[in-house]
């Protein structure tokens, strides 16, 4: 069966590099633009695990890990949360991410974060 990754991006261009390179390992993916989207998709279905930016339009990535992680129906999923601000990194500790990605990105290194990450979960 297929892993389920929900991306939550605002910027299109980075989100459609993520959703070609995904798309391409066989993930099947939901992407989201802002977190009222992503709420609404989630009534439908749990993905295997969330990438979240941090600065949104109507949120903040950081924010919603800390939600997700402190929810009995989504703290056990991996989270990604990714930044180009250098500071969100330290900042996100505190909502405990699994993973923290500085933008720009390396797709290879997002590629193997998200395998460890499903591996890890499946174990």
């Amino acid at each position: 069966m297929k892993k389920r990754i929900h991306i939550l991006e605002d910027d299109k261009d980075i989100g459609y590099i993520i959703e070609f390179l995904l798309k391409d390992e066989g993930y099947e993916l939901q992407l989201s633009s802002t977190v009222k989207e992503m709420k609404e998709k989630l009534k439908d279905s749990i993905p295997d695990l969330f990438i979240l930016d941090v600065m949104l339009p109507d949120g903040n990535g950081i924010e919603i890990c800390h939600d997700l992680k402190n929810d009995i129906f989504t703290k056990h999923i991996p989270v990604i949360v990714m930044s180009a601000n250098v500071t969100n990194k330290k900042n996100s500790e505190m909502a405990t991410p699994d993973e923290y990605i500085s933008k720009p990105f390396d797709l290879d290194d997002i590629e193997s974060t998200i395998k460890k990450l499903l591996d890890k979960k499946a174990a």
